[in-house]
């Protein structure tokens, strides 16, 4: 975060030169249906657009079908095609290829002893949301960790302020509060839902551990945590899995982890602390 404002001054300067003009609704739809024509999805996946959503996007399931929920209040240009990445990409792919695994039950889960999937799902999404913009800052990752933490030591209205050395937008930084407090019976005393911690933690250890993690695997043999990989790549079943477009060029998918290892000033000797 403070890399992000050393090169941009302040988060609305970074998000207006990282994240491009703010869409329509009519060039959201059609940037999404590309996406999905690409990936040969079309067929699988309705989409939903809101204003309403707390999160950006999430994926849910009803009537047998698959939806992308994406909330279209200040949807940035060059930001769709992560948020794609993220939800259709890596949870939906991942949540596919799940389903051809022996461990697709929970009962063969935890007779396998498999750690449970988060941090690695979520940090990995957040890594394919960064992955191919002109400056892949972890920065919502950041933030989201950040606001987490701090909503443990203080009130709503605290929390609201504190936030502001980072973000000067009203609505942006109520978003961040209400996720952080959302659940809490009274808002003006410490405490809030830490899961969002889970975004950043995961995505620190995949790049501590990048080197070593063949991530086509991951991705093809579903919900499991990276550590599971090589132990359970000898009873997968790969025959129907897929994995995304952007990451068919595996050479290039790992110079792109690289870059944003890099970015973020991330280096072996910062990463062998997480």
């Amino acid at each position: 975060m403070e890399r992000a404002l050393e090169k941009h001054g302040h988060y609305e300067n970074f998000e207006e030169k990282t994240g491009g003009k703010i869409l329509n609704r009519p060039e959201i739809v059609s940037i999404i249906k590309r996406y999905l024509r690409q990936e040969d999805l079309e067929d699988e996946i309705r989409l939903n657009l809101s204003e309403d959503l707390l999160s950006r996007a999430s994926m849910t399931k009803g009537r047998g079908k698959a939806t992308l929920n994406v909330r279209i209040v200040n949807l940035r240009e060059f930001w769709v095609e992560g948020l794609l990445r993220h939800e259709i990409g890596t949870h939906y792919l991942r949540s596919c290829n799940n389903k051809h695994q022996i461990w697709f039950n929970w009962k063969k889960r935890k007779e396998l002893s498999l750690k449970h999937f988060n941090p690695t799902e979520e940090g990995l999404a957040s890594l394919h949301s960064v992955l191919l913009r002109k400056d892949p800052c972890l920065w919502r990752s950041a933030l989201l960790y950040y606001t987490a933490y701090k909503a443990a030591y203080l009130s709503f209205k605290d929390l609201f302020r504190d936030l502001g050395k980072f973000v000067s937008d009203a609505q942006v930084r109520w978003d961040y509060c209400m996720r952080a407090k959302r659940g809490q019976g009274d808002t003006s005393v410490p405490g809030g839902f830490c899961k969002d911690q889970v975004y950043l933690d995961g995505a620190l250890e995949l790049l501590k551990h990048r080197n070593s993690i063949d991530f086509q695997l991951l991705l093809s043999l579903g919900k499991i945590a990276y550590q599971d990989v090589d132990r359970l790549k000898e009873l997968a079943d790969l025959g129907n899995t897929r994995i995304p477009g952007f990451m068919r060029d595996y050479d290039n998918y790992k110079r792109c982890l690289d870059r944003v290892a890099t970015v973020n000033g991330l280096t072996e000797e910062v990463l062998a602390g997480v």
